[in-house]
């Protein structure tokens, strides 16, 4: 299985630096290609948030580069990458928190993680960046781990109520912030010529599942160049829409 990706990133129209990071990487195997996607979405003041995502980022690229071909050769299955995973988030959250305690600030960052590999997906979740997969709809895998997901989820409030609400940047946990983290896991088989969005919560904002599946579909984004040029357009068109966060996304198209 071979991959088209594209990457785009913005510091938005408001903050004074970016604070997002993202990270994508192939390799071939014995095994075949394999690929890694990951988008993490930092916060704190005086720029800590660009620090924590970038920590987060590496310590996912060395675990890519160091440690992913030792599982490849031992054979695994969706049990020991979420294992993997889950120490490598666990021990990062405890580096800034400590980080953190130390210069007596707050920082921390949202993850969303896809491997792809062995004809199957897998994907890590922490925050409210969101994974999601483009066939002839758009279709989120991840489930926001955030105030008004929550209280949507209970009945408690409504759609149009949460996109109005003054916690609705509220997240439930991250990494970084949080002392317990209960990360999303999930995995599934993966075709080819499978489309994926992962992205910070800015650009999608403003955004309809419409505008996006309008731009991304992949009957009309055959080539790499395209890609990215239309996750630059959907960039123009959030900061037109006076979308405030920074904005950043990834695709990544198995052919």
């Amino acid at each position: 299985m071979n991959f088209r990706t594209a990457v785009y990133t913005d510091v938005g129209i408001r903050k004074k630096t970016n604070q997002d990071s993202a990270l994508i990487e192939t390799a071939d195997t014995d095994e075949g290609r394999v690929s890694l996607a990951v988008v993490c979405d930092g916060m704190g003041g005086l720029a800590m948030g660009e620090v924590a995502s970038a920590v987060l980022i590496r310590a996912f690229s060395d675990w890519f580069e160091k440690r992913f071909p030792f599982l490849l050769h031992e054979g695994f299955q969706a049990g020991r990458i979420q294992e993997e995973w889950e120490k490598l988030v666990f021990s990062v959250n405890e580096k800034i928190m400590d980080f953190g305690d130390t210069r007596h600030v707050r920082l921390g960052t949202t993850l969303v993680a896809l491997l792809i590999a062995r004809d199957y997906f897998y994907i890590m979740n922490v925050g409210d960046s969101r994974v999601y997969q483009i066939r002839n709809t758009l279709i989120q895998l991840t489930r926001d781990q955030s105030f008004i997901q929550r209280e949507m989820d209970a009945g408690r409030m409504t759609y149009e109520e949460a996109m109005v609400h003054p916690q609705r940047n509220v997240l439930l946990q991250c990494v970084g912030a949080s002392t317990v983290i209960l990360p999303e896991f999930l995995s599934g088989p993966c075709s080819q010529d499978s489309m994926f969005l992962i992205c910070s919560d800015g650009f999608r904002h403003v955004l309809t599942t419409d505008e996006l599946y309008d731009h991304l579909n992949p009957d009309f984004l055959h080539t790499e160049e395209e890609m990215e040029r239309q996750l630059r357009i959907l960039t123009e068109l959030n900061k037109e829409r006076q979308e405030v966060d920074n904005i950043t996304a990834v695709l990544v198209r198995t052919c």
